[in-house]
């Protein structure tokens, strides 16, 4: 008889707990690279706490940075970050089946469960079919990204430049990873503040954030519907979520800012709109802005934050706790408030369970979130909307700042790091990760009641 002890030890990793394996060893490796002298541009040790931070943010695909990514890494380290980010946006076991498939070796049961976890998937009939069209879009946007961003660059430096610059910030931005090279040329942190009224650069820029945010599955969806003339629920959510929250976002920020010289106030009415809109994208999961966050109205910041905690969209490079689970909550507040009993979206009724995966989603986001601020606060000397604000961007993945995260401490560092990781796997996944199988209760307790409100 094989006692429970045994039975336990020789049970498989679930794939929650497999995923979480899986981006830890990634970002070990990319710390370890990252501390070697040949990553530096000087060929000096980074520091441990620096490195790590770093590995992080590239695998998670936030952006946040304690040190300027074109003037402090080398070549060598920037590739480095470049192949970061795009494990983590693709995800590390999108990756490694795309490396079997290439060595014609079959892909098991359990690594298809494996995949449909990551994928955020119901089932896992066609998983590897998805895990292709997931690879070929990618590598296809990435692409066109790269030789549009190349194009534009190329008026200011040599081709080889310009084709490095438009490669690795066009992998960056899809991925939603936030980096840029744009300090070798204007400067440590410049960032794309110097291309605000680029309306060239901008479209390409939040085209690419727009496609990286919106998820894979909606992108197929959208391929196929001139063939079947039909999306599906997720995608009519996501993209119906998605628009409102953008145009929402650019009428806000824009009324917000119009008069805020320190930011749009002295941009053309067409550039004022832009820069609305391009914030209001990028808040989404994005990293990158045209304007000084820190500079912005206090109303505004705490507008990105709303923007930044609801995030992307499910089976994204972006992260948040996702607009399907924000149109789930809301859907319930409407039915609450209407008398009925189930929550309806587009003629379709939500399962109950994904309503208290919705809001359970939620809570422990929002006491992570508070945790986190609190902590914060003891450690760092800065204002509390700043400390909020990067708490939120590294939950969510989002890499906006307000000039905090290069002033950090080292315990600053280190735990603003687990909130990227914390984030970047989504705190359901962490939570399944981190406890036992679930077992079918055998009974049911008796009803009773409490008074709400």
């Amino acid at each position: 008889m094989i006692s429970k002890k045994n039975k336990t030890r020789n049970d498989p990793i679930s794939p929650p707990k497999f995923l979480a394996l899986g981006f830890s060893a990634i970002i070990l490796t990319g710390t370890f690279l990252l501390e070697l002298p040949m990553a530096t541009a000087d060929g000096t040790r980074t520091s441990l706490a620096d490195a790590f931070f770093t590995a992080v943010s590239a695998t998670s695909v936030t952006g946040l940075v304690v040190v300027d990514t074109g003037t402090h890494w080398s070549t060598f380290g920037q590739i480095v970050l470049l192949l970061l980010f795009q494990l983590g946006g693709l995800g590390f076991m999108t990756s490694a089946t795309w490396i079997a498939m290439m060595l014609n070796r079959r892909i098991s049961f359990r690594e298809r469960m494996i995949l449909q976890e990551a994928m955020g998937q119901y089932q896992i009939q066609g998983i590897v079919d998805l895990i292709r069209k997931v690879l070929v879009y990618a590598f296809t946007i990435e692409g066109i990204g790269a030789l549009l961003l190349t194009l534009r660059f190329w008026r200011d430096m040599h081709f080889d430049e310009a084709l490095y610059l438009g490669i690795f910030q066009s992998v960056s931005i899809f991925n939603n990873a936030g980096f840029d090279l744009l300090g070798s040329i204007h400067g440590p942190f410049a960032g794309f503040p110097v291309y605000g009224t680029d309306i060239y650069l901008n479209l390409v820029n939040m085209a690419l954030i727009f496609l990286g945010g919106i998820g894979f599955i909606v992108m197929f969806d959208v391929m196929e519907y001139p063939k079947c003339r039909k999306l599906s629920l997720h995608s009519k959510v996501v993209l119906s979520v998605t628009g409102f929250l953008i145009l929402l976002g650019a009428l806000s920020l824009f009324l917000l800012e119009y008069s805020n010289d320190a930011t749009i106030g002295n941009m053309t009415w067409g550039e004022k709109w832009m820069a609305a809109f391009f914030q209001s994208i990028t808040a989404r999961s994005g990293g990158i802005s045209t304007i000084d966050i820190g500079s912005m109205q206090q109303s505004s910041q705490f507008f990105l934050i709303i923007l930044m905690f609801i995030g992307a969209a499910p089976g994204s490079t972006g992260g948040g706790i996702k607009v399907t689970t924000f149109a789930v909550l809301i859907g319930a507040v409407i039915s609450m408030i209407q008398g009925k009993r189930d929550v309806v979206l587009f003629k379709k009724r939500i399962p109950e369970a994904m309503v208290y995966r919705s809001l359970t989603v939620t809570i422990i986001a929002l006491i992570v979130l508070v945790s986190s601020a609190m902590f914060l606060s003891a450690t760092e000397d800065q204002q509390f909307l700043v400390i909020f604000f990067e708490a939120v961007s590294a939950f969510g993945t989002v890499g906006l700042s307000m000039g905090m995260t290069p002033e950090l401490s080292e315990v600053g560092k280190v735990f603003v790091a687990l909130l990227m990781f914390l984030g970047r796997l989504g705190p359901l996944t962490l939570a399944y990760a981190l406890t036992r199988k679930k077992h079918k209760d055998l009974y049911r307790h008796p009803e009773g009641r409490i008074i709400i409100g």
